[in-house]
């Protein structure tokens, strides 16, 4: 894994400039604030005329785990919490000479601005007015197009397969994609938003970077981690005019907010399961008659509690995925008397001219004759879709999360979490033996994921929040003669100057005889590719009268190791029909007649390249929402975004210069030399 060797020493100068950008900002600041998986919670508090009520005591309180806050009301009465996590909350104000309001019930949502206004009357503070918060229709204070799916909902609607993320299809503008709608390993994550690709959303949990960089995508994931729905304590999808703090996408922001303990310890465990009697056979029943197997086991359990009552709690997550698929597959394969070089047309020799009569044996090449022997026998007389098998398709994924927050201070929490996934998906191939072993065969994803951070109250109208994020994908396929560990070409069938690299030689190089179907190993795997995201963020909030003001800046270190160029074990095409006689009319017969002979119409064959890419991004905003009066609420937001152009550690890039008609290599100096791109700054 190169990645590791060439990371940790940028890595570590980041990380100190991180904390040291935080530590600045905290001593020179009012304040810092973003919302990442929290929300904001705002209101006024008046008398029984409506009048403003300033220096009253505002007081928050999380039911669960009894963290509490509080604020004075400013001059105009209003008051504002930032960071607050999601959850249920007791919401009072007291001032003397009145009588204390309480609201109960008050349900804060991801990435809200929540405004609960309260009416305190003239009386004692030992009375108190207490109500029962209504449910929020409209927020007033925020201008985004978003949908909050609740914790509850994640647990009680149906998912098929559990993919939490299936429920943002709840929103308007949100369709499914087509890449996690066929096969049996679909994308998790894919839905399309506001007619734009899957790729172009982006995925946060705890208000960290949670987006697969493998750009073709071998977990077969949109996202790194994806908890179960028990995990989930709420998650909201922006999918337009959304706050200057999210970006890096044009489609949705799925902001997750990652489940946490409670003052009362709880759990869950669940099975669900499929079973093959349970099933149909299907409209294309095998010709044997045997249903295909189907048995599906999804199980797991969630544990969460307190450490130390109202000061520190845990949370932890487990599931356990395993499923055997089957699907009737068909199979053009050579006849037995094709095997014995018997065709049923006249054949002619290209280049000795011998014409040999239909039925007459033709003679082959060793290589030929090892490749059609070590075919397995048709399951019936027909010289078209001629075997037919079950062809089983398997995933066996393990996953787990944990999670713990800490209330330091009244003025200062953190947390921390990680993640964890494997999974280990196989495709049988539809043809069996060493000539077969076409299809993806070997998929391989090994996913972790830290995230921790700080928020810190430095004044009644300030906060400060630094996060940091790390996250390693290991991930993708190998043919099946590799699974399999069958000697190489060279060794089984005499074959010489392949690669023999042993993450590519084994098994057959890719046959294809037109009118047949593939032999031998697929052509594009191996492939591989290792993204490792470094992500740090520092979020400052402060309020300024009517303004609540937010700045922050995130940076993104992306390393990449790929391997995705094919064919690397060579792939050999039989199409020209070379030995068809003059005047013949065309058949695919004579495509096989030309393997048998060895003419082969096109040869493929790459070389084997690793790439270690390198990219980094900046984004940085300032956020005012300006709350002009009580009826106009502006949300004005600046971002900037910058994304280096791709470097490769060791220049292993090249680039075409049209004006001067030359190939430009990559060379050590600037972003430009390096990526024979000109940056883009705008």
């Amino acid at each position: 894994m190169r990645g590791l060797r060439y990371t940790l020493r940028p890595m570590r100068n980041l990380l100190v400039r991180t904390w040291v950008l935080g530590a600045l900002l905290l001593l020179t600041s009012g304040t810092a604030w973003a919302q990442f998986e929290t929300a904001t919670v705002i209101g006024t508090v008046r008398d029984g005329s409506g009048a403003v009520i300033p220096g009253a005591t505002v007081t928050l309180t999380n039911t669960a785990t009894g963290v509490v806050q509080s604020r004075p009301t400013e001059a105009g009465g209003n008051y504002e919490f930032f960071n607050v996590r999601i959850g249920t909350y007791v919401i009072t104000a007291e001032l003397s000479g009145f009588t204390t309001a309480r609201v109960e019930g008050v349900v804060v949502t991801v990435g809200a601005r929540q405004r609960v206004d309260l009416t305190m009357a003239i009386g004692g503070l030992e009375e108190t007015v207490q109500v029962r918060a209504n449910a929020v229709l409209l927020q007033t204070d925020s201008s985004d197009r978003s949908q909050v799916i609740t914790g509850e909902q994640t647990r009680a609607l149906p998912l098929n397969g559990r993919e939490y993320s299936a429920l943002a299809l709840l929103s308007p503008g949100v369709r499914q994609s087509a890449l996690n709608s066929g096969g049996f390993t679909p994308r998790e994550g894919a839905f399309n938003v506001n007619g734009l690709r899957s790729t172009f959303n982006n995925f946060l949990i705890d208000g960290v970077d949670n987006n697969a960089y493998g750009t073709s995508n071998q977990g077969f994931s949109n996202q790194v981690m994806q908890p179960p729905p028990d995990a989930v304590a709420e998650f909201k999808v922006v999918t337009n005019n959304m706050s200057a703090e999210y970006g890096r996408s044009g489609g949705a922001t799925i902001n997750v907010a990652y489940a946490s303990g409670t003052n009362r310890f709880r759990g869950s465990i669940w099975e669900f399961a499929r079973r093959t009697d349970f099933n149909a056979s299907g409209f294309f029943r095998p010709a044997s008659g045997q249903k295909p197997q189907f048995d599906r086991d999804q199980y797991g359990g969630v544990f969460g509690g307190p450490i130390v009552k109202n000061r520190a709690f845990f949370f932890a997550d487990v599931e356990i995925f395993r499923q055997t698929r089957g699907q009737a597959a068909n199979s053009s394969i050579p006849t037995m008397d094709q095997r014995a070089g018997i065709l049923g047309v006249d054949v002619r020799h290209p280049i000795t001219g011998t014409l040999y009569p239909a039925g007459t044996p033709l003679p082959m090449t060793p290589f030929a004759r090892k490749v059609l022997n070590d075919l397995p026998m048709p399951s019936n007389g027909g010289s078209v879709n001629n075997l037919q098998i079950l062809q089983l398709f398997t995933n066996a994924t393990d996953k787990a999360g944990g999670k713990v927050d800490v209330q330091v201070s009244p003025r200062l929490t953190a947390f921390g979490r990680i993640g964890w996934r494997d999974a280990d998906i196989f495709d049988q191939p539809s043809i069996s033996g060493p000539s077969g072993g076409g299809g993806n065969a070997e998929t391989y994803v090994n996913n972790k994921q830290f995230a921790g951070g700080f928020t810190f109250t430095a004044t009644d109208t300030s906060l400060l929040e630094v996060r940091m994020g790390w996250s390693r994908t290991v991930a993708g396929k190998n043919p099946f003669a590799l699974f399999d560990g069958q000697g190489t070409a060279e060794s089984v069938y005499g074959i010489t100057g392949l690669p023999s690299d042993p993450r590519v030689a084994a098994g057959l190089p890719t046959q294809l005889i037109n009118g047949y179907s593939d032999l031998g190993r697929q052509a594009t795997n191996p492939q591989w590719q290792y993204p490792e995201v470094w992500n740090p963020k520092v979020n400052y909030s402060w309020l300024m009268g009517r303004h609540s003001m937010k700045a922050g800046y995130e940076y993104q270190k992306v390393f990449t190791e790929v391997q995705d160029v094919n064919p690397l074990y060579g792939r050999d095409s039989y199409a020209g029909q070379f030995t068809r006689p003059a005047g013949a009319a065309s058949n695919n017969l004579y495509n096989m007649a030309d393997f048998m002979f060895g003419l082969r119409s096109t040869y493929a064959l790459s070389n084997l390249l690793v790439a270690n890419l390198v990219q980094d991004m900046h984004f940085a905003y300032v956020q005012d929402d300006w709350r002009v009066n009580d009826r106009l609420t502006l949300n004005l937001g600046l971002r900037y975004e910058f994304a280096t152009p791709w470097v490769e550690e060791d220049n292993l890039l090249s680039n075409y210069n049209p004006a001067t008609r030359s190939m430009m290599m990559a060379r050590d100096g600037s972003i430009q030399d390096r990526s024979t791109i000109r940056p883009d700054t705008n």
